[in-house]
């Protein structure tokens, strides 16, 4: 996150308490040990079927009625359209302007982290969805007959997601590399040049369809949803087995590069600035001498590093399926492929928690505290007395710092380990053959495991 280079620093930035590597092996132990745990103790999915019990009717009825969703609806559209307000109106200073934090830090970090507990919380205050659904009542409302919509291509799935997410990262990381920072003038437009695309894809498919495949925010912060405890089902709250909504979320096309691309993003993120520092200046030495501009050479090097970086992480998953196949029995790669998509889940979550969590903790204070007082950033309000405040970095040690990212990985590789085996014994019932196929994703979660480690080691020596 470029456009916040001082908090980043110093949320990252620590002595190791010990050798990385030596959490290296550690966590490596742990993933192995809970392997063959799994292997002993886990022989029949336990996943797979809806282990869910409904809500009490009426508070299902209050909870879901026709009032409280305007309510919500409003509530997000007042302060995506403020955060837009403050981007174009207020000061240029990304630190100290309220739509930044609020966009990247507290949404685009909060709703994953809470709904990953929770459920996906961001469904009933998306401005977007709320100002399609409007729409649409005002039109049946006046026609007297629903809007007809397109028949959306169920070959695209969620590709429009996944490529968004990697525009919206495009935007935060890359665009401000190279001395353009990003400021709230440009989120402000990004952000209203999206809400013109994202009404009129809900125009042509609907907007139920469009939040459910195409629109990037309900997609990405509904992925995380599914680990969560709560839900909804044939319009009745359902209280759930955490992970079990997750076991179906790849079913549609697309959702598997969707993940993937989390995770490629965060990494890319990390590692910009460490692991891959020296790598991204060699290639910019040979690309500003075509003839780009050095902001531009910037720009397309960075780029092709996070490419580079999304084929990398999609090349293990797939030389993990592809090791599956050649266990007896074995579907096809295609359906091992999209099988196995919602065991990465939980992964991205844990690279999310262990790149972002003590900004996301830093940043929180700035929130609530003088963004929220001052959010143009002028110096001429204090609505609510804070504005002088400050950001206090000592509420995280170094240490915290490094026992929370660390604990994250591993937590999210064993989380991600138990689905795949659940998964395995569905496609495989003969436990020893399921067994046998989930030592491609061992290897696969400890790669991913040691990579993460060894990002935060680099970044944060």
């Amino acid at each position: 996150m470029s456009w916040l280079p001082l908090a980043h620093a110093l949320a990252s930035r620590q002595d190791l308490p010990v050798p990385a590597w030596l959490f290296a092996w550690g966590a490596s132990i742990v993933l192995i040990a809970s392997f063959f745990a799994l292997s002993a103790g886990w022989r029949t999915p336990r996943f797979e079927q809806p282990h869910s019990r409904p809500f009490g009717a009426g508070l299902s009825g209050a909870l879901l009625s026709l009032p409280v969703q305007i309510l919500c609806g409003a509530v997000g559209v007042l302060l995506f359209g403020f955060s837009i307000y403050a981007g174009f109106e207020g000061t240029v200073a990304p630190d100290r302007n309220f739509a930044l934090t609020f966009i990247f830090v507290t949404c685009w970090l909060g709703f994953p982290f809470f709904s990953a507990i929770f459920g996906d919380l961001f469904r009933p205050f998306n401005p977007w969805r709320a100002i399609g659904r409007a729409v649409g009542a005002g039109f049946e409302a006046i026609a007297g007959q629903r809007a007809a919509h397109a028949a959306y291509p169920e070959w695209l799935g969620r590709w429009p997601a996944a490529i968004g997410l990697l525009a919206v990262v495009w935007l935060e990381v890359i665009y401000g590399s190279g001395g353009a920072i990003l400021d709230p003038h440009v989120a402000a437009k990004a952000a209203s040049v999206y809400t013109v695309y994202t009404l009129a894809m809900m125009a042509v498919f609907g907007a139920e369809k469009w939040c459910d495949r195409g629109e990037v925010f309900s997609v990405y912060f509904g992925m995380f949803g599914r680990l969560g405890l709560f839900g909804s089902r044939d319009g009745r709250l359902e209280r759930r087995r955490p992970f079990s909504a997750a076991t179906t979320w790849a079913t549609v096309p697309g959702s598997a590069a969707l993940v993937l691309a989390s995770i490629a993003t965060t990494s890319y993120d990390g590692a910009s600035e460490g692991a891959f520092a020296d790598a991204i200046e060699k290639v910019l030495g040979w690309v500003e001498p075509i003839g780009f501009s050095l902001t531009t050479s910037i720009r397309i090097t960075d780029t092709l590093f996070l490419l580079l970086t999304y084929a990398g992480i999609s090349l293990i998953y797939l030389l993990g399926v592809r090791g599956m196949r050649t266990i007896p029995g074995a579907p096809s790669v295609a359906k091992l492929r999209v099988g196995f998509a919602h065991t990465l889940i939980p992964i991205a979550l844990a690279y999310l928690v262990a790149h972002y969590f003590s900004l996301f903790v830093f940043q929180g204070q700035a929130q609530f505290t003088y963004l929220l007082s001052d959010p143009l950033g002028t110096g001429t309000t204090d609505l609510f007395g804070t504005a002088s405040a400050g950001v206090n970095y000592r509420v995280l040690t170094a240490n915290a710092i490094w026992y929370v990212q660390v604990g994250a990985l591993i937590v999210g590789h064993v989380l991600g380990l138990m689905l795949a085996h659940d998964r395995a014994l569905v496609y495989w019932p003969d436990y020893r053959k399921a067994t046998a196929s989930q030592y491609w994703m061992l290897a696969v979660m400890v790669a991913f495991t040691c990579f993460g480690l060894y990002l935060l080691s680099v970044s944060n020596g």
